[in-house]
């Protein structure tokens, strides 16, 4: 079995569905709401499997919202909040090593996104209306 057919795989066990997939690319969409996923993608990029999905779009640049992210990123137990090139959208992004993925390390950093999402709704949801 492949990478992108193991992963998809995980998540089909996971409950996890897939709204979009692109197989040239190697890439699934996962909405979940139950579970605060929202066009969450997951790619296949050897050596790596990337999962990111876009958390908020800031109406500015903020110094006071960037340090605050960093410190949110301390607290996560997978992955961390990054700002995109353009300094506009936060997301969510973690990476994992595809040569030995398991489900339980799938799960861990579904479920730690889904965290830190529910743990801290309500200050990113600040940022947005800055």
């Amino acid at each position: 079995m492949n990478d992108f057919d193991k992963v998809k795989s995980y998540l089909s066990e996971l409950g996890m569905p897939i709204s979009r997939e692109d197989a040239d690319e190697q890439l699934v969409v996962v909405d979940d709401e139950s579970q605060g996923l929202q066009n969450l993608v997951i790619d296949c990029e050897a050596p790596i499997l990337i999962l990111e999905q876009l958390v908020l779009v800031l109406p500015a640049t903020d110094e006071k919202v960037l340090k605050r992210l960093l410190q949110l990123n301390r607290t996560l137990v997978h992955g961390a909040f990054a700002v995109d090139d353009g300094g506009e959208k936060v997301i969510f992004r973690d990476t994992l090593q595809l040569e030995n993925l398991d489900l339980n390390e799938l799960e861990a950093s579904i479920n730690a996104l889904s965290l830190a999402l529910a743990e801290n709704s309500a200050e990113l949801l600040s940022f947005a209306n800055r």
